[in-house]
């Protein structure tokens, strides 16, 4: 290899190392605070790990880890590279459907928001700059907390600052459920084999047999236009969460006046990297910090 080709291959390597760094969740500089206590359910801890972005914080993430809401764990945070551009993120644990069905899970996420908004001083990030984000049933769960506030059968009574409202000022959507009065009849046939065991832990019965409770776990039905701005971000062949969840979310959205985009990746399965990419993240911010303006007088 002539010396020329040599440097070049380096300075090629070397930038794609950069690159790979500088994309991945682990390079950030923020301070790392894991298993924070927010609620004590039944003797049993709720924890958060809470991802400190250096000074000034833009604001803080909420991010609800996926799992078919009987799995997944708040290690698995893939949005954790959001503290290179100034925003917290806090991952949180909640209670699974292998313990206990719905609504325990939302009830467990508004508590963390209540926590959260009520800590925001200790934890260094603007107590109202804060929007909530999950990928999948994560994604499901941080839609139906954020557009539910001030819904006393979602809200519960889980932990401490129960006067502390549970508003978000954002939502972000991976490839969430949004309507599980719907998703059965849009799932395909390899997503039924994932949805009807799902949901069926979920709800104590499939939607058809739980019809009152379906609509009350669906993001759709809690729309008005006071809600908050949703940015969705999902891909159009995903086997697993229809597409049309999103799709049906951004319609019902702009109907009930409030501000929703549908971010579509074209031929994108469930899940993946390039959900996380920098392509992505960058849409993410540039959506919470529009997100995060003041309002207009």
């Amino acid at each position: 290899m002539r010396a020329s080709d040599l440097i070049r291959f380096i300075c090629r390597s070397l930038a794609a190392i950069a690159c790979a760094t500088a994309l991945s969740p682990h390079s950030s500089q923020a301070e790392i605070l894991p298993d924070i206590e927010y609620a004590r359910v039944e003797g049993r801890p709720l924890l958060l790990d809470l991802y400190r972005a250096n000074p000034p914080c833009e604001g803080l993430v909420v991010y609800v880890h996926g799992g078919g809401w009987s799995g997944g764990s708040k290690e698995d945070c893939p949005i954790r590279s959001l503290t290179n551009s100034g925003f917290s993120v806090a991952s949180i644990e909640y209670r699974l459907t292998t313990q206990t069905p719905f609504p325990a899970n939302i009830h467990d996420i508004k508590a963390a928001l209540r926590f959260l908004c009520a800590e925001a001083r200790r934890f260094g990030y603007p107590a109202d700059r804060i929007a909530i984000a999950g990928s999948s049933a994560g994604g499901h769960l941080a839609a139906l907390a954020g557009l539910s506030s001030g819904h006393q059968a979602l809200d519960g009574n889980e932990g401490d600052h129960l006067s502390t409202a549970t508003s978000v000022r954002a939502i972000v959507s991976f490839f969430g459920a949004s309507n599980l009065q719907t998703i059965l009849s849009q799932s395909t046939e390899h997503g039924l084999q994932m949805r009807v065991p799902a949901l069926q832990r979920l709800l104590g019965g499939l939607p058809t047999e739980k019809p009152e409770l379906a609509r009350l776990a669906s993001p759709t039905s809690h729309l008005d236009s006071n809600d908050p701005p949703i940015l969705l971000i999902h891909g159009d062949a995903d086997p697993q969460m229809p597409y049309q969840q999103s799709v049906d979310l951004e319609a019902a959205a702009k109907a009930a006046g409030v501000n929703a985009t549908l971010h579509t990746i074209p031929g994108g399965k469930h899940g993946g990297s390039q959900f996380y990419d920098e392509t992505r993240m960058a849409l993410v911010v540039s959506f919470l910090k529009s997100s995060f303006l003041p309002p207009p007088h």
